[in-house]
């Protein structure tokens, strides 16, 4: 496994930005998927955007065109900006790494609130 350590989050205006980090304890290149996910009060945990070690990506289609995930293999870290942020982005936002050879690992999560 490897231990994940998120960060960046905090209290937002509407239409404000930030950027999530998600630091690696071991070298990431050979990881598949780096995944952010949020969960916000009474609803399940979703998937936000993820990253292949290819560099493809995907997206919610609610951050669509506002978030940009992104991996930087050196410094084993995995960043989130976030753009035109909304009241509804808000919840806990948590990485998560996995890849075929069965690892799936977790970060404790980092709180963004998006409110005036």
């Amino acid at each position: 496994q490897v231990q994940l350590v998120e960060s960046g989050g905090g209290l937002v205006q509407p239409g404000g930005s930030l950027r999530l980090s998600c630091a690696a304890s071991r070298n990431i290149f050979s990881i598949n998927t780096l995944g952010w996910y949020r969960q916000a009060p009474g609803k399940q945990r979703e998937l936000v955007a993820a990253i292949t070690n290819g560099f493809s990506t995907n997206y919610a289609d609610s951050v669509k065109g506002r978030f940009t995930i992104s991996r930087d293999n050196a410094k084993n870290t995995v960043y989130l900006q976030m753009n035109s942020l909304k009241p509804e982005d808000t919840a806990i936002y948590y990485c998560r790494f996995t890849d075929i050879g069965g690892l799936d690992s977790w970060g404790q999560g980092t709180q963004v609130t998006v409110s005036a």
